[in-house]
């Protein structure tokens, strides 16, 4: 064979291969030794949004942008050389507009040595959106990372960490205080998942006796009990998706003991049954109260703790994010206003000095029950909630005493102007009520943190965010 004829032989060849690649469902990336792009097919165009020229014998790392501390898959794959399969990635085109993709990334070895990287991708952003709006519905998971309220410090770290974890199916412990929103992370995680299609099914672990919740859990077997019927358990129920259990550390020992078995085992046996089930279930449990503390007063036990906590999230309480109350009331008269047919539009300032005071033991479902409280306490023509709008039990619990400065300092609290924007006013006020504790206990940050009722890493935060030297 000539060698033009061999030539005239292998352009046909990569015709073809070209019109089979703009053919597939699939978009296929491909990069060099250099990681630079080789390969780029029509799909792939159409999920980042991108042409071939923009793409195309360019660098990868100089076209895309990801976030802090994560790495392209497919960069990812060529300098280590392990295949890396069904991982969520988002990431942003040059446009900076935000890309979701599920990848299999596998690297392209010769003669022993990695001399590329290629990727097959699917668009997971308009399926993301229709589960969001039909298949999680039917399971009763109505939430997703978008209604998380808050822009502070501390609850972004939280959504951040969640966001990762939704990337795999470990196993994650969300630890917080009653009404802190482990619910609604919940649902965001599994929204977020490869699992969202599947159901979530969730059950509180300190609504039912252990005789009760230990069948609900796992099932029984016809005969196992007078009048036992063939029945499956929450595991079974949750299969394919994910299975929440709120309170995990009001279970009994005996029963942790046989959740941990089927955690481990990754399967389950009915009472009263002879035969183990498979189960493919990812777990999220929920406790509110310290891991470490509740070890030690024999309400979790240690091995369990360390199964669950492959991941464990830290929600924050609301008395240590204050800065997010402004965001919280606005979302709540919003969704009150709606319900209600009403028209308020905001809470005064001596109710917004009341709620910085506040140590907030209910966390933000407080706030929500003492928003709606006070909206139902008010007529049809008023648009402010003021300070007698307050439900009666809640001022008996929390003297509307307003904070005051003992001894003169050069930082005074600011005057409240009308018009003023909320959250203008808000900071004002925590700048300036934080300086003058720091000053008062002459920059000692553990005596200041005390004092406001605070971790010292949180008010640590705030000294940073609000520019004050401690």
């Amino acid at each position: 064979m000539s060698s033009s004829t061999h030539n005239s032989s292998a352009d046909t060849l990569l015709r073809i291969y070209e019109h089979i690649l703009d053919r597939m469902n699939e978009g296929v990336h491909v990069i060099d030794s250099d990681g630079t792009t080789i390969v780029y097919n029509s799909k792939m165009t159409e999920l980042e949004l991108m042409t071939r020229q923009d793409v195309l014998h360019k660098p990868l790392a100089e076209v895309f942008q990801f976030p802090s501390g994560q790495e392209s898959t497919l960069l990812t794959c060529l300098r280590t050389g392990n295949s890396i399969r069904n991982t969520r990635q988002t990431y942003f085109n040059d446009k900076q507009k935000e890309i979701s993709t599920i990848n299999n990334t596998y690297p392209i070895i010769e003669n022993g040595k990695v001399i590329g990287a290629m990727e097959i991708a699917n668009d997971v952003t308009k399926m993301e959106r229709l589960i969001r709006e039909n298949l999680l519905q039917k399971n009763g998971s109505r939430y997703t990372f978008e209604h998380i309220i808050g822009r502070s410090g501390p609850i972004l770290d939280v959504i951040e960490n969640a966001k990762r974890a939704a990337r795999t199916s470990s196993s994650v412990l969300v630890v917080g205080e009653t009404g802190a929103g482990k619910e609604l992370f919940v649902q965001s995680i599994h929204n977020a998942s490869l699992r969202a299609s599947g159901p979530l099914i969730s059950q509180n672990c300190a609504a039912l006796p252990d005789s009760l919740i230990e069948g609900l859990l796992f099932g029984t077997a016809r005969g196992a009990f007078t009048g036992a019927v063939e029945r499956p358990g929450l595991f079974e129920q949750a299969e394919g998706g994910t299975l929440f259990l709120d309170e995990i550390n009001s279970l009994s020992m005996p029963l942790q003991a046989k959740l941990l078995r089927a955690l481990q085992e990754k399967s389950i046996r009915r009472i009263g049954d002879t035969k183990d089930r498979t189960i493919d279930v990812r777990i999220i449990a929920a406790i509110n109260e310290d891991p470490v503390e509740a070890i030690a007063n024999s309400h979790l036990r240690k091995d369990l703790y360390y199964r669950l906590g492959v991941v464990t999230l830290f929600l924050p309480p609301l008395r240590d994010r204050k800065e997010d109350i402004p965001m919280l009331v606005s979302h709540f008269i919003e969704k009150y206003n709606e319900l209600f047919q009403m028209e308020v539009r905001s809470i005064s300032d001596e109710v917004l000095q009341f709620f910085i005071q506040h140590d907030w033991p209910g966390n933000v479902r407080e706030l929500q029950h003492l928003i709606e409280g006070a909206m139902n306490l008010m007529i049809d023509d008023e648009s402010t909630i003021r300070y007698e709008h307050l439900p009666l039990h809640f001022l008996r619990r929390t003297p509307a005493v307003p904070v005051t400065i003992e001894q003169p300092s050069p930082h005074t609290l600011p005057f409240l102007d009308e018009g003023k924007p909320l959250k203008e006013t808000m900071q004002e006020f925590e700048t300036a009520y934080i300086h003058h504790v720091v000053e008062r206990y002459n920059g000692n940050i553990s005596r200041a943190a005390k004092e406001l009722q605070i971790s010292r890493q949180s008010l640590q935060y705030r000294l940073r965010k609000l520019g004050i030297k401690g």
